[in-house]
């Protein structure tokens, strides 16, 4: 019998590429919220399933604010998928994060401009899910020790403040976000983790430090050569923590169930069908 999918990576497409992964296919997802980014890998690793979503499609093809992640996340939803872990370039803010470090936030910042669909609620459906603690603490703890087994430097919390791009910051935005109190930047955690919380997905970053953004006065400015350039150099560190996880993420709790029990405000009997049909795969137990 083939084992659920109940684990799932976002993120670049060379980290379905681990050694040790057997029976990989490729799905090719329909859903309600258009094309996910690229076909969903999904292949065996020491008997468990993982799937494999490459966020910028293979060739990375969409920008930060045109990744279509309401379709990315309902696609892993309805493969059974339950935790989810992202894996991202990121800038540091601060002096002790260094590149080539991992960090595993535990809080997010929103700058983005609203340009991105940030909700699966809509259209005669409100929802106003809770994001107070956006990340599942159970997940991020399995992730930063799958990182240091690994052999990684890892830090443990933190802030990351998701900027629109697809531009890098200017010098004085960059010490605007460190005044402000962030640690790490990036451009596509948002509105990511909060799909994923609507969606009752337990959800963590996995956050690779490239640069120090423009802030720093003994650093150069960050280029596109230099963030691919460090994400290939920790891309086997990237594959190894996953492996490390696989096994670890049946035992953990699923953080997120019930996030939407009592999220929904629209009165039941108001909702267009339309619209009931859309999210029915998410939040179909409470309508």
């Amino acid at each position: 019998m083939t084992s659920p999918i109940a684990f799932a990576v976002i993120g670049g497409s060379g980290l379905y590429a681990m050694p040790g992964l057997t029976d990989v296919e490729e799905r090719h997802i329909y859903t309600p919220f258009g094309d996910p980014s690229d076909a969903v890998v999904i292949g065996t690793y020491q008997g468990q399933r993982i799937a494999f979503l490459p966020r910028h499609g293979r060739g990375h093809r969409f920008s930060p604010s045109e990744v279509p992640y309401r379709a990315n996340i309902w696609a892993l939803k309805s493969l059974g998928v339950r935790h989810v872990i992202s894996v991202s370039a990121c800038g540091s803010l601060r002096e002790h994060l260094k590149p080539r470090d991992i960090v595993v936030p535990d809080q997010l910042f929103d700058f983005t401009k609203g340009k991105r669909a940030s909700t699966f609620f809509e259209g005669g459906l409100v929802g106003h899910v809770s994001v107070g603690s956006p990340f599942s603490a159970s997940l991020r703890a399995a992730l930063a020790q799958a990182v240091r087994d690994a052999g990684g430097t890892v830090h443990e919390g933190g802030t990351l403040i998701t900027i629109e791009g697809p531009r890098f910051s200017t010098k004085a935005e960059s010490l605007a976000y460190r005044a402000w109190g962030c640690d790490i930047i990036g451009m596509t955690a948002c509105p990511e983790a909060f799909l994923a919380r609507e969606a009752e997905l337990d959800f963590a970053i996995m956050a690779h430090v490239t640069d120090y953004d423009v802030w720093h006065e003994s650093e150069g400015e960050v280029t596109v050569e230099m963030v691919i350039q460090r994400l290939n150099d920790n891309l086997a560190l990237a594959q190894k923590a996953i492996a490390n996880l696989v096994s670890v993420v049946p035992t953990l709790p699923h953080e997120s169930e019930g996030a939407m029990r009592f999220a929904l405000m629209t009165a039941r009997d108001r909702i267009p069908p339309e619209t009931r049909e859309r999210v029915r795969l998410l939040v179909g137990q409470y309508l």
